[in-house]
């Protein structure tokens, strides 16, 4: 079936999710390379989205970052986020239990975005900023979400060969699911350097809508003590049981 979308809004918002994803400024030559486009359509359009603040650029216009106005269309998604408030509030009394660092993020297809982030006490080689977006198979937050769905919608959902950010990394699909049938058992997701080394992740789904969008999760030292880390999964399901109960009375969806 022919897609519906119009090329220079497609080849717009790739170019804009390109520069989002690169740490660095991408030359012309560098953000062809990843996006494919023809070189004449690439110019013209840099040139507008430079010309509109959507994109930033270096004096000699040889290297291209994401501009100033990308922030305000983010940053006006979570102005309208209704369910994000009662998050944030939930993230501070959850930092203030466990001394770690907090994540409230959403499924974004077979990714998470992180909508916000309470820094712990001390961080632990964590790297949390909103708007990260990472891999739903790489992260707790994501299997939590993943954990949502059916296996065939797994399936269809996650790409053929998945991503490895570390050496712990589950890129086998049989064994990714059979982690998902332990979370959808006990009801929590657990991940150790997985996404990043040292660190280990637990989260739980918030479960206002049906399947879950969102969830929360606590990032902490990979080599927590069993003691603790039970006290911190207990912390998170009742703190994340809580939202979800305020979330379902608000009648948030």
């Amino acid at each position: 079936m022919e897609s519906s979308m119009v090329k220079s809004a497609e080849r717009t918002v790739r170019i804009l999710e390109t520069l989002a994803a690169s740490p660095d400024r991408l030359s012309l030559s560098e953000l062809q390379a990843q996006t494919g486009f023809p070189r004449s359509s690439l110019h013209a359009l840099m040139r507008t989205l430079v010309e509109l603040k959507w994109v930033e650029t270096d004096g000699a216009k040889s290297a291209f970052g994401i501009g100033p106005h990308a922030l305000l269309t983010g940053t006006a998604y979570l102005d309208k986020d209704q369910a994000l408030p009662f998050a944030l509030e939930t993230l501070d009394n959850l930092r203030d239990e466990i001394g770690h660092t907090v994540h409230f993020a959403r499924r974004d297809g077979a990714h998470v975005l992180y909508l916000a982030t309470r820094e712990g006490r001390r961080t632990h080689r964590v790297i949390p900023r909103v708007g990260r977006r990472l891999p739903a198979h790489v992260t707790a937050l994501g299997q939590a979400l993943l954990a949502q769905l059916t296996y065939d919608e797994v399936t269809d959902l996650l790409p053929d060969e998945l991503v490895g950010y570390t050496p712990y990394t589950l890129t086998d699909h049989g064994k990714l699911a059979k982690e998902l049938e332990q979370v959808r058992t006990r009801g929590w997701a657990l991940e150790s350097e997985q996404g990043t080394p040292g660190v280990k992740c637990v989260a739980v789904a918030v479960d206002y809508r049906i399947p879950a969008t969102d969830a929360i999760s606590c990032s902490m030292p990979a080599d927590l003590d069993d003691d603790k880390l039970d006290k911190v999964i207990d912390a998170v399901i009742r703190h994340t049981r809580k939202l979800i109960a305020t979330l379902r009375r608000e009648g948030i969806r």
